[in-house]
């Protein structure tokens, strides 16, 4: 099964601060049909102003992925941890047993970032927080392992999951394929436009899939493409 979410008829906010489209129920905007897509959540496509962002705020037993498109992110936590994490970085907080942390654009300009919660498979973990850069060329016409909690997925960083969060380059023409049988998908292009199994794709529009054996993605324009696999 493959579903086509234009980024048009996403959930959306707005405020001083916050632009947000919402692919799956979050906060106040509620769709029943859109609670989860297998062990995923949550994606938010989040615009943050220049001098804002999330003031410290708690969670737990959610493993929550931060994938930087444009700007920077200034991550604190209760634990201790300060972070930068700038465009192409990626960061992982596994929320575990409770964690209370801020994420502050504290640049002079916009900062866009995906964030990706995958349900825990390990309720109460030790709570941990981590980022790294993947330079866009290791992911040129391939997909990457960005975070994982996968067998095989050694370079990503950690999840408390059977998923992995995958990330590719293409250019225009080149393609990529994946398998998911028995499994859920979810694809979101930052930029570009891909056609999948005939299905057009573009920037910020999601694609859900289920129990596919094999979807090809063509690029019709250089693409940065952004996929959640998981039980």
């Amino acid at each position: 099964m493959i579903e086509l979410r234009p980024f048009a008829r996403l959930g959306r906010f707005e405020n001083d601060w916050l632009s947000a489209r919402y692919h799956f129920s979050f906060a106040d905007y509620v769709d029943p049909l859109r609670l989860n897509w297998g062990r995923l959540r949550v994606w938010n496509d989040d615009l943050i102003r220049p001098g804002t962002g999330f003031p410290p705020h708690g969670h737990r037993d959610m493993e929550i992925v931060t994938y930087i498109r444009q700007g920077v992110l200034s991550h604190e936590d209760g634990m201790g941890n300060r972070g930068r994490t700038v465009a192409g970085d990626v960061q992982v907080m596994s929320a575990g047993s409770g964690i209370v942390h801020s994420e502050l654009n504290r640049e002079i300009g916009d900062a866009l970032i995906f964030q990706i919660w995958i349900q825990t498979a390990h309720r109460n973990a030790q709570p941990r927080w981590e980022n790294k850069r993947f330079p866009d060329g290791h992911r040129a016409g391939k997909w990457v392992a960005l975070a994982s909690g996968r067998p095989g997925d050694g370079e990503a960083l950690a999840i408390n999951q059977d998923a992995a969060v995958l990330g590719a380059h293409l250019e225009t023409g080149q393609s990529v394929d994946y398998g998911f049988k028995g499994r859920y998908g979810y694809l979101v292009p930052a930029t570009g436009s891909v056609r999948v199994n005939g299905t057009l794709v573009e920037a910020r529009d999601g694609l859900a899939v289920v129990d596919e054996e094999r979807l090809v993605f063509e690029a019709l324009e250089p693409s940065e493409l952004v996929l959640v696999e998981t039980v």
